[in-house]
């Protein structure tokens, strides 16, 4: 979070007005002392905005997501992404009507998990609107708000909440996780192969992947997306 790439981005916004923040696992990874890998920028700015000031500093930007906010900056050969706040007006299971906001409060209502809400500003302070801290350190996995409503919005996330507990969570999984994952499991075949794929692949990267990997076969996850184990 200190490398220059970050902190060229980081100025550059700031210096143009806009209030910028670190998030996601570049924070989570720093909290629990582990090596971070993405460098991940939440701004209130407009992506028109970001462009704009990262342009007049020649920076490189590609609009890997603009419709939905992300940008990415070309830094030394390096990439940093940086999105703007958002806020959900309709959902569609794996899309959503957006809406850009300056309200960082609002921006974590929508994130998924307690963990993910959680955003640190370049000067140290914390925000943490959840607990998501606290649950980190407890290495307790949980939805923001209900699991079964935040599914239903993106049922990606059912996915999500497996590779996260393999992570970053430790037995007993929360109940009300594994009860909603359960029920839910049969949307899991409106994801594509690639994206299902993709979350296995990262599972499997974690130590406890394994154990994972079991509980998502007794809980009838695998039944829908993996049969043959």
């Amino acid at each position: 979070m200190s490398s220059p790439e970050a902190l060229s981005v980081l100025d550059i916004l700031t210096e143009g007005g806009a209030e910028v923040r670190f998030v996601g696992g570049c924070v989570r990874d720093a909290m629990l002392g582990r090596q971070i890998r993405d460098i991940d920028i939440a701004t209130g700015a407009s992506p028109d905005r970001v462009v704009e000031l990262l342009n007049a500093s020649h920076i490189k930007v590609i609009p890997t997501g603009i419709a939905h906010g992300t940008v990415t900056a070309i830094v030394g050969g390096k990439p940093v992404e940086v999105t703007t706040l958002r806020r959900d007006v309709e959902t569609y299971g794996r899309y959503a009507k957006i809406e850009f906001t300056d309200d960082w409060t609002v921006d974590a209502s929508r994130r998924d998990f307690t963990i993910n809400a959680v955003s640190l500003e370049p000067n140290g302070t914390l925000h943490d609107p959840f607990g998501g801290l606290d649950d980190l350190f407890a290495h307790r996995v949980r939805f923001v708000g209900t699991a079964k409503a935040r599914i239903g919005e993106d049922v990606l996330r059912l996915l999500r909440y497996f590779r996260l507990f393999a992570h970053y969570g430790q037995p007993p999984a929360d109940e009300e996780a594994l009860t909603a994952c359960r029920e839910m499991a049969p949307l899991l075949s409106q994801l594509s192969a690639e994206r299902v794929r993709t979350e296995l692949l990262k599972t499997l990267e974690a130590r406890t992947s394994g154990d994972v990997m079991r509980l998502m076969r007794d809980e009838g996850i695998l039944d829908h997306i993996l049969p043959e184990a």
